[in-house]
């Protein structure tokens, strides 16, 4: 069996291993391909591998050899699924592997916004504890979280991970999702402009839909609090970016922490890298080395399930 993966630098950057999936077929390895090299790479494939390489109709239909097409990520956008069910071609992802390490970022981000750690631990470092008459001092307002109310946008595992982390914290808790009131549970639900008018706190975790694109727009945002931060970590195009510029330039909300952004790699001149009090880091909630060994393990476990005539992680 031929295998070729298209994109496997951002999965392993050294510190993992190939050779499971290897002992599996002839397989090839690429750090990055772009959309030209697709088909000329893939042409004698019969399963190939993706992480953000787009697989068009066009190029599923010129790899006549192709018969199963593993998405190293859990969403699946990047593969035109019609295109792969008219050809009878199995399409699978890897549900749930980071659900840990992007809980976990969006408590590093919020915790940054909070009490601006760095800030801290720099001004310490250059001197300016030295200097100061008193045994302790800090620069702006300190942010317990405590009794404030953090609002989650979609209720998939990420979210619900977040709702344990927040109520660790005595956070008051309420989401917004799609079915409104799931089975089971204590969390309690309301209604997206309700929870956009209410929260101290609030953080994306819904797929990114034709419903759900720019959700957070400008009417949102003059909804919040002025003292409110937003949290991304799911999709960029959730958000309407120069609207949150605008908006934490002209202190209508307090403050910003998104792992994501619409354009990845952004531009160097995207609005949101000079507003105000907006944290910005490159898409790697999902890159501990712990969440990555998950997704690594499964994508190999969906070969070779597919390889013994067994499906799992089936999207089509």
């Amino acid at each position: 069996m031929n295998i070729v993966v298209l994109d496997g630098y951002t999965l392993n950057p050294g510190d993992l291993s190939w050779n499971d999936l290897q002992s599996l077929g002839s397989c090839t390895v690429y750090d990055r391909t772009d959309a030209a090299e697709i088909i000329h790479r893939a042409q004698e494939a019969q399963i190939i591998l993706t992480n953000k390489t787009p697989l068009t109709k066009e190029t599923i239909n010129a790899l006549p050899d192709l018969r199963c097409i593993g998405v190293m990520a859990t969403g699946y956008n990047v593969v035109d699924i019609s295109a792969a069910k008219e050809r009878n071609i199995v399409v699978t992802n890897v549900p749930a592997y980071g659900t840990a390490s992007v809980a976990q970022t969006v408590f590093a981000l919020l915790l940054e916004l909070t009490h601006r750690v760095r800030l801290h631990a720099d001004l310490v470092k250059y001197g300016a504890w030295s200097l100061q008459p008193d045994f302790s001092f800090w620069q702006g307002e300190l942010i317990e979280l405590g009794g404030k109310t953090m609002g989650i946008v979609g209720y998939g595992n990420i979210g619900k991970a977040v709702v344990q982390i927040a109520s660790g914290f005595g956070m008051n808790v309420i989401v917004s999702t799609r079915t409104m009131n799931p089975a089971g549970g204590d969390v309690r639900f309301v209604d997206i402009d309700t929870l956009f008018k209410t929260s101290d706190v609030i953080s994306l975790h819904c797929s990114l839909t034709e419903e759900t694109k720019l959700l957070v727009n400008a009417q949102r945002l003059a909804r919040m609090k002025r003292t409110a931060f937003l949290i991304n970590t799911s999709r960029g195009a959730l958000v309407d970016e120069t609207a949150l510029a605008d908006a934490l330039n002209n202190e209508r909300i307090a403050g910003a922490g998104l792992d994501v952004l619409s354009t990845e790699p952004p531009p160097n001149d995207h609005p949101l890298f000079s507003a105000k009090n907006c944290l910005i880091t490159p898409h790697y909630a999902w890159a501990t080395l712990a969440s990555r060994k998950r997704l690594m393990d499964t994508v190999i476990e969906n070969v070779r399930a597919f390889l013994n005539g067994r499906l799992i992680n089936v999207v089509v």
